[in-house]
């Protein structure tokens, strides 16, 4: 069994609660973060066992599997 290190990203849009993988761009979402997280896992979990009937996990095996990961939030103002 591998492990997968993923990136997961959670807001709130118009009171429902919005979570994607930001590695394979899979989206989900719940009433509370706790929701739309695991309701995320389970849509993860679907797409990886596609992904790898299909054999497309080879060619982003390397940024799934790195456990070393940095992120940032950055302001961005345009005119």
């Amino acid at each position: 069994m591998k492990r997968y290190h993923l990136t997961t990203l959670i807001w709130e849009e118009d009171g429902v609660y919005i979570s994607k993988c930001m590695e394979i761009g899979v989206t989900s979402c719940g009433d509370t973060p706790s929701e739309a997280l695991e309701n995320l896992r389970e849509a993860i979990d679907l797409w990886l066992k596609n992904a790898e009937y299909l054999g497309l996990l080879e060619d982003i095996e390397p940024s799934i599997t790195s456990s070393e990961k940095f992120t940032s939030v950055i302001e961005v103002v345009a005119s």
